[in-house]
């Protein structure tokens, strides 16, 4: 690949602005429930308790999504940069910059629940930990490590590309880089 043949994803205005609305109705929902709980007859989901919960738990993580999102909406850069060297994700919140093909051992698909995420197995996951200093970008890349094998993975969800488009793309590269 030389590099007049870099690939350039750019993010998707479109998913971003969905995303964006989607997340300010759950931090709206989570604050309903924080602020004038409903009343629910049923021992568990009508629990003070767990009402609370619920809605902190959705003001916190879907209030998170919404300044992620807000910011890569003004963001020019691509979502993605396939080139030579490796690959430089642009494409979310934990996005860790480039990640050299020397360092990429396998490409698998992990899902949780509907969303299916491409986790890069690398061959020294430590140094790419090492170069986060933001605190909760690194929780979440660790948090990434335990349950995936490694702390690199990409999402299709805000890019201008299919899942299964950027899959066969990405493990195509891998094998031609290698």
């Amino acid at each position: 690949m030389t590099q007049e043949e870099q690939i350039e994803i750019p993010l998707s205005k479109k998913k971003m602005t969905l995303t964006l609305l989607g997340s300010i109705i759950f931090v709206g929902i989570g604050l309903w429930f924080l602020i004038n709980p409903p009343q629910i007859n049923n021992p568990v989901f009508g629990n003070p308790t767990v009402i609370f919960i619920a809605g902190l738990a959705s003001v916190l993580f879907f209030g998170l999504v919404t300044v992620i999102v807000f910011r890569k909406l003004s963001d020019k850069k691509a979502g993605l940069i396939i080139n030579r060297q490796g690959i430089i994700d642009n494409s979310s919140g934990v996005s860790i910059g480039l990640v050299l093909w020397a360092d990429i051992e396998e490409i698998i698909i992990s899902q949780v629940m509907d969303r299916k995420f491409l986790v890069f197995i690398v061959r020294n996951p430590q140094e790419y930990l090492d170069k986060v200093t933001n605190p909760l970008k690194r929780k979440a890349m660790e948090m990434n490590y335990k349950s995936n094998g490694s702390p690199i993975s990409i999402s299709a969800n805000l890019l201008q590309i299919n899942f299964d488009d950027l899959t066969n793309l990405l493990i195509q590269k891998l094998k031609e880089c290698k």
